[in-house]
């Protein structure tokens, strides 16, 4: 039998160069060619915004809240103190918000605290023993893994509801998560797609802001010219495998197809530029460039001027690196709040001052907490899974080592919410939990989606049963941390 492939002059080595080459820009071939994007109407319809762009700043790995945004009583190391006496293991600061002080470590945060909302209660759920991709992907998707479907990142949710701004810019854009680089890499993967809305509304993966402009540009020794000769042959071999093929696959090819001609189409484009950080003027992007995190902040806002709806710039998650501090807690935070703060408090302060802020929804967040002693919440907690001494003999005891629940910071700017606000209350002693205010994950989602102007039961029928944008439609907005 003779392969298709092999007919109008096209054979499996080009046909590989072409799929590698489309892939540079983005676009990559999932099995089968693809998902086919949803086609029914949505379950509800779009409520006014307040926001028409968000940016998410992704602290992965579990930051802890008393040592960052919501600091308690100083506790210096001493060797051989018990770790129960041990508070935030960081000074504070006071910030430009009356009252509100936060973390040592981040200084120019504290400078712009006035311009967002800091709610200090949200209370990650207990899914039992604690797993980071887990927590992720409840964030992520607002519901709790294993699903019997495939649940679509937040993003996807608003890039498919409200798409970009500007037409030809990624409505989705995913900086700094690389994959194949852990064990945990298949789990991170499941919440970082589109899932059943379909791969139209996927990200646009980033994953190194330092060099996004490869992510608009011809592979390395292919020219523009080659570049589109190889698409002309994809097109030629979609046209074939169209003729061999049933109506349901050729319309997936061409959904492909659509989607390359979207990223050919992005090289030639007025966005292409947002991508290529070396037209920032060099105090700019030196002020950003603490690294990679600090580098996709830059990119971030780039991406905002050119358009994009929803940005994820992430500190990436790599399990026992980042904020996953497991031990050396105090050193490693440290290191992570020097990597955070400056280009934090630029990409907010450069956002007010090109007047974006109103109308861009800024949120840092994690999966959960950290504590010296508890793992869980206080009354549940689970399994521990770091052993920590009954003395703090070394300076890598010193910091907070365990996953908890019950009470985690998140930092919201511009989008409609407050400015210079705070929403809840924790605890000054030991346990360090809420004890006001508490704020659910479906209820967090709520918010969010609102401000971006979806209401809480937007959503789809899939499979013959309805799945929303928070879990079963529910969700609240907590009208108290908006403007």
């Amino acid at each position: 039998m003779t392969n298709f492939l092999e007919g109008d002059g096209i054979d499996r080595r080009r046909f590989l160069k072409t799929a590698a080459a489309t892939a540079a820009l983005g676009v990559t071939p999932p099995l089968g060619w693809g998902l086919r994007s949803a086609s029914a109407e949505p379950t509800g319809t779009l409520i006014p915004a307040k926001a028409d762009q968000m940016i998410l700043l992704w602290m992965a790995g579990g930051q802890c809240h008393t040592e960052t945004w919501d600091p308690k009583v100083y506790t210096p190391f001493e060797p051989g103190m018990e770790p129960q006496a041990v508070g935030s293991t960081f000074r504070s600061i006071p910030t430009s918000l009356d009252g509100v002080s936060i973390s040592e470590g981040l200084p120019e945060c504290a400078r712009v605290m006035h311009l967002g909302t800091l709610i200090k209660t949200f209370q990650p759920a207990n899914l039992g023993h604690i797993l980071h991709s887990r927590h992720q992907f409840h964030f992520h998707t607002g519901y709790v893994p294993p699903q019997t479907i495939h649940n679509p990142h937040l993003g996807a949710w608003i890039a498919r509801a409200r798409g970009p701004v500007q037409q030809g810019t990624p409505a989705f854009v995913d900086i700094g998560q690389r994959f194949n680089i852990s064990a945990e890499d298949f789990e991170v993967k499941a919440f970082h797609t589109a899932g059943f809305l379909g791969d139209d509304f996927g990200p646009f993966f980033v994953p190194q802001p330092a060099e996004a402009v490869s992510a608009v540009q011809p592979p390395p020794g292919v020219s523009r010219r080659r570049f589109r000769e190889r698409l002309e042959r994809l097109h030629r071999l979609q046209a074939l495998r169209a003729r061999a093929a049933g109506a349901d696959a050729a319309q997936v090819g061409e959904d492909y197809l659509k989607r390359i001609d979207a990223a050919y189409a992005l090289m030639d484009s007025p966005a292409a530029k947002a991508f290529d950080l070396s037209l920032e003027p060099r105090e700019s992007y030196e002020a950003y460039n603490t690294g990679r995190f600090g580098l996709g902040c830059l990119l971030a806002r780039r991406l905002i001027e050119a358009g994009s709806r929803f940005i994820e710039v992430t500190t990436e998650y790599m399990p026992f690196q980042g904020w996953d501090t497991h031990e050396d807690g105090h050193a490693r935070t440290a290191e992570m709040m020097a990597l955070i703060d400056r280009p934090i408090a630029r990409l907010i302060g450069d956002l007010e001052e090109r007047k974006l802020l109103d109308r861009t929804l800024v949120v840092i967040a994690t999966e959960f907490s950290r504590d010296m002693l508890i793992e869980g919440k206080p009354g549940e907690q689970v399994k521990d899974q770091v052993v920590v001494p009954d003395r703090l003999t070394e300076p890598k005891h010193y910091g907070a080592h365990r996953h908890f629940a019950g009470a985690c910071s998140v930092v919201m700017f511009g989008g409609g919410v407050k400015r210079g606000f705070v929403y809840g209350e924790t605890a000054d002693e030991r346990p360090f939990t809420t004890v006001r205010d508490p704020v659910s994950m479906i209820d967090l989602h709520a918010t969010i989606y609102s401000l971006m102007g979806l209401p809480p039961y937007y959503g789809f029928v899939i499979e013959d049963r309805p799945v929303y944008v928070t879990e079963d439609g529910k969700g609240q907005p907590i009208q108290g941390v908006i403007a």
